[in-house]
């Protein structure tokens, strides 16, 4: 199992087990449904209850995906691309654009911007390619999505035929209602449902994550697995000193209260750069209300060390970081000797690359700390669907404990909407003809 090691976090133990008495509470609320936002608590128990059956029918619809397709675009923005992006590229080839078999296709994103040059290049590449389309929106008006899903939609059909586009676009969206259902009913397209419960951001573990990382070529069957582990580590029953996701909520939490108001994810691994994406949208989106809440922010070390790492040294000390450390990478890699040793490198020569990484992170670590910047280490033992799973649930449930703890709804994000209508009333979208004439008579003023 994955470990959390909170020894150089900087705060008493004192103050952490003062939160066991309302996080057991909390746990309680969760478990009960009682706490604000209990209307979308279907990714509690999600990793125990998902069925072989269902399993099987994902895997199926992924299947035919890899056997019709050489590459497949998958359309959605925030919850619905970042967990399936942070699963595949954790696992997948670093240059996987460049050593592509064949054997999987090639997955892409779209959806989560209105890059016009991003859209056209996308489209351009495609125009040789055997491409599918998994488009994930509840709605099926969520502009960035919307936009990109009718772009690939008329490609694909003017490329492949109705019939084969038929084939390969699949629907995840909701159960009845929404532009993207009906579309789906009305082509035919194998269809998914996002469950009502289960916001955006907790997604991952749903078809939304899922068919994505199995169309990737990736056991879905382990990460579903690790979470469910996850999830029985970080029960309510599990004693307060044994359970991670009640000692990180209840550290950050600490932290907060005297004053760090910004927390790091760290890796030194550059496959994790989309888990850091993943991870600060599930803790910005939940936690940041009421003018409260930790500022989640991501680096990937030790390349960011060369940007940030003197502001992280010596800034304003009002951050702290949790590093994301992998105990064995999948390959063996040692340094070479050089006879000339320009470099000044030979004492290098021999051990593996791997080595000369882990003892950056540690010197790393040593460092921070003199420099009063508290760290906590999340260590995972590899790289693989197994402990992905464990990585999400983790953070997933202390995200739950650790909004409730702010006495904030973990589980709503009213923020997002202000830039919406003012984007709608800009573009003259019918029905926002008064936010038009207000906003004309902002920008005049």
């Amino acid at each position: 199992m994955i470990k959390l090691d909170i020894s150089k976090a900087l705060v008493s133990a004192d103050k952490v087990a003062a939160f066991e008495g309302k996080i057991a509470e909390t746990q309680q609320a969760l478990e009960n449904g009682t706490c604000a936002g209990n209307d979308f608590l279907g990714w509690l128990h999600l990793p125990s209850s998902i069925t072989a059956e269902f399993m099987t029918e994902l895997q199926e619809c992924a299947q035919t995906l890899r056997e019709n397709c050489d590459t497949v675009v998958v359309a959605g923005i925030g919850g619905s691309y970042l967990g399936a992006r942070a699963v595949i590229e954790a696992l997948s080839n670093s240059f996987q654009w460049l050593t592509n078999n064949g054997e999987n296709p090639t997955i892409l994103f779209a959806g989560n911007n209105i890059g016009e040059d991003y859209l056209y290049e996308l489209t351009e590449y495609l125009k040789d390619k055997k491409f599918g389309v998994i488009n994930i929106s509840k709605s099926g008006t969520t502009t960035e999505t919307a936009l990109a899903f009718r772009l690939l939609k008329k490609q694909c059909e003017e490329q492949r035929g109705k019939d084969v586009a038929r084939k390969v676009i699949v629907a995840i969206t909701d159960a009845k209602k929404g532009a993207a259902r009906t579309c789906a009913n009305k082509e035919g397209y194998t269809s998914f449902i996002i469950p009502d419960n289960v916001g955006g951001r907790f997604s991952v573990l749903t078809p939304v994550g899922l068919l994505p990382i199995a169309v990737a070529g990736f056991d879905i069957t382990k990460l579903v697995k690790g979470a469910a582990d996850m999830e029985q580590a970080t029960a309510p029953s599990v004693p307060f000193s044994e359970n991670i996701s009640a000692q990180y909520a209840a550290v950050r939490n600490a932290l907060y209260q005297e004053g760090k108001k910004i927390e790091i994810l760290v890796n030194f691994q550059p496959k994790l750069h989309f888990m850091n994406e993943w991870w600060k949208q599930l803790y910005g989106e939940s936690e940041g209300k009421e003018g409260k809440g930790i500022f989640p922010a991501a680096v990937d070390f030790s390349t960011d060390l060369h940007s940030m790492g003197q502001w992280i040294q010596e800034g304003e000390r009002t951050i702290f970081e949790t590093v994301v450390s992998i105990e064995e990478p999948e390959h063996k890699l040692l340094f070479p000797s050089d006879e000339e040793n320009l470099d000044g490198l030979n004492f290098l020569a021999g051990k593996r690359v791997d080595e000369v990484n882990k003892m950056a992170e540690l010197g790393t670590q040593l460092a921070h700390v003199d420099g009063g910047v508290p760290n906590m280490r999340l260590i995972v033992p590899r790289l693989d669907e197994y402990n992905l799973g464990q990585i999400i649930y983790f953070f997933e449930k202390a995200c739950g404990i650790s909004g409730l703890l702010l006495n904030v709804n973990p589980f709503n994000q009213p923020g997002v909407e202000a830039y919406k209508k003012n984007m709608f009333a800009l573009l003259g979208k019918p029905g926002y003809e008064k936010e038009t004439e207000a906003i004309k008579g902002r920008l005049n003023s």
